[in-house]
């Protein structure tokens, strides 16, 4: 079965909803609504329903949950280009049945040899408006070698086999959702300064138009040679030497030995409880996880309750402690294989008392002055999830950062490139400061909430910092107020990073005024925005034995099973 929006909510983005399977509630009184989709077996959700279908049928044809999230990551270079693709990366949890121990493949992005803290941040253009778009925005793309890692340690099939379906779809082509055509309108300037970027998206000069069928045969064509040569056909050769000459002739600082010398690296997810569920998000370089279970930790230790759901004591709360969990994000961030983060001091529980003690009813503050923890040693996104028969489970997060990246396309390739290297820090000398081989933070914060060992969740979203505020929400709102998953997803979302407290339009207007009266800065968005993120999720309901899948309406997402 699949399904793309609730019937329930807005009329927006892909409309078609096909129900082959259950209905009915799950175990434990988890509501299942229109959005939800339950399955027995197996189950996929992207950002995208093409891609979805793709991860549907590398399980349908045996592969394990890798297989399938491999395949749906590359299937979302077509079918959702603005945000993820071959030239950008990101990370991915991996809990395998039968392991106690779960595993992060990082495949961020990396800076090139030639990024020096002199080049960026000396004289000339600001940083960032070197990292904005164009040439010096481009970090050394880490999907493929992330993919081959995840396969080569946990999958079952070939990079061919599950390449296959993702060639076939850059061919076949998806059509372009409003919501698409939206961001290629809002970001037309960018693709018009680089010929191949407009020859896909701006065919004829104009973005490519609602019910318009998208293709990349160029795409296709580069999935076939890594299918024929295996992931070092990107990193070496022709393909990377048209990636730097491209680069190169636009005024890049990128060289072939940046790319040959790349490499995703296997890390230890970040770990934390929230109410006796076991919580497993993306550590360092991003700060996605660690700052999520420290917020988690926080909200703890509130009667959540008894507050109710979108009601203004809650929100009060948590927007104090999205503030502090922010500040401490921005100075404690960086490339784990150069300094020491702090994980362990920042998602401690006593930590999180201290900081709860500072949170005063029916008051707004922002008067935390984060500590700099972190020490020297030697710094536009797609979520998808997935759930196989034997009980394996992924949670995938990877980005280009920007709607379309860095706005170039590299001739004859059809990959989109990322610009990633606008996440390092704006000033020198902390650090997430740019320098030569540095991964730099990021948001992302794939996860996996368990009990007692077996994953209940696998969540993700895109959104930059509302990452971690939506993820915390969908946890509070499951975990608390016992929402079903799309329920959860669905729910009117706060966030708020310094002193404007943004909420959805969904939140009562007597709740707005409350939360004004008690000093907040309020901001209202439309009821359903995409400020909030797109989170895909999973809930594995062993008891019942059924899965039950959910895509933000937020996004084009769908969730398919069987």
């Amino acid at each position: 079965m699949i399904a793309g929006r609730s019937l329930a909510r807005r009329a927006a983005g892909p409309a078609a909803v096909l129900l082959l399977g259950l209905s009915a509630a799950c175990a434990g009184g988890r509501p299942v609504g229109p959005g939800d989709v339950v399955a027995r077996r197996a189950m996929a959700a992207s950002a995208h329903p093409a891609a979805t279908a793709v991860g549907l049928e590398i399980l349908k044809k045996g592969g394990n949950a890798v297989d399938a999230a491999v395949a749906t990551a590359f299937a979302l270079g077509l079918a959702e280009p603005n945000a993820s693709g071959v030239g950008g990366g990101g990370f991915m949890i991996v809990k395998m049945a039968g392991r106690p121990e779960a595993v992060m493949i990082d495949y961020r992005e990396t800076a090139p040899r030639g990024a020096t803290p002199e080049y960026y941040y000396g004289a000339g253009p600001s940083f960032d408006a070197r990292t904005a778009e164009g040439p010096d925005s481009v970090g050394v793309p880490g999907l493929v070698a992330g993919a081959a890692l995840a396969l080569e340690k946990f999958g079952t099939m070939s990079l061919a086999q599950v390449l296959e379906p993702a060639i076939r779809l850059c061919r076949e082509g998806v059509t372009v959702s409003p919501k698409l055509n939206g961001m290629i309108v809002e970001n037309m300037e960018k693709l018009q300064k680089y010929p191949a970027a407009a020859a896909i998206y701006l065919p004829d000069g104009l973005p490519a138009e609602p019910g318009a069928v998208l293709r990349n045969e160029d795409l296709a064509a580069t999935l076939e040679r890594l299918a024929a040569g295996g992931p070092r056909v990107f990193y070496e050769g022709p393909m990377a030497e048209a990636v730097v000459a491209e680069l190169r002739r636009l005024g890049g600082v990128m060289e072939a030995a940046d790319l040959a010398g790349y490499q995703a690296k296997l890390r230890t997810p970040v770990a934390g409880t929230y109410r006796g569920y076991e919580i497993l998000s993306a550590a360092p370089p991003t700060g996605g996880g660690t700052h999520l279970v420290e917020l988690l930790n926080i909200i703890e230790g509130f009667d959540v309750k008894s507050m109710g759901p979108a009601s203004a004591r809650l929100i009060h709360v948590l927007a104090e402690a999205m503030k502090m969990i922010y500040a401490d994000k921005a100075v404690n961030s960086g490339d784990p294989d150069v300094f020491a983060i702090p994980v362990a001091a920042l998602t401690d529980k006593a930590y999180a008392a201290g900081l709860r003690d500072r949170i005063v009813e029916g008051k707004a503050r922002f008067d935390y002055a984060p500590p700099s923890l972190v020490g020297r040693e030697r710094e536009s996104t797609s979520h998808l999830s997935v759930a196989d028969e034997k009980g394996n489970v992924v949670a995938l997060t990877q980005s280009i950062n920007s709607f379309f990246g860095s706005g170039i396309v590299v001739p004859g390739t059809g990959v989109i490139l990322n610009n990633h290297l606008a996440d390092f820090d704006s000033q020198p000398g902390g650090p997430n400061a740019i320098g030569p081989g540095r991964r730099p933070a990021s948001s992302i914060a794939p996860t996996v909430v368990c009990r007692s060992g077996k994953p209940v969740l696998v969540l993700g979203s895109p959104g930059a910092t509302r990452i971690v505020s939506a993820l915390a929400q969908i946890v509070i709102n499951f975990v608390d107020f016992g929402m079903g998953l799309d329920e959860a997803i669905e729910a009117p979302r706060v966030h708020c990073l310094t002193k404007t407290l943004a909420v959805e339009g969904r939140i009562p207007g007597e709740v707005v005024k409350t939360l004004e009266s008690w000093g907040h800065k309020v901001k209202v968005y439309p009821d359903w925005d995409n400020y909030f993120g797109g989170a895909q999720g999973i809930f594995l309901d062993a008891r019942a034995r059924r899965i039950c899948g959910a895509a933000d309406s937020r996004r084009d997402g769908a969730a398919a099973g069987y």
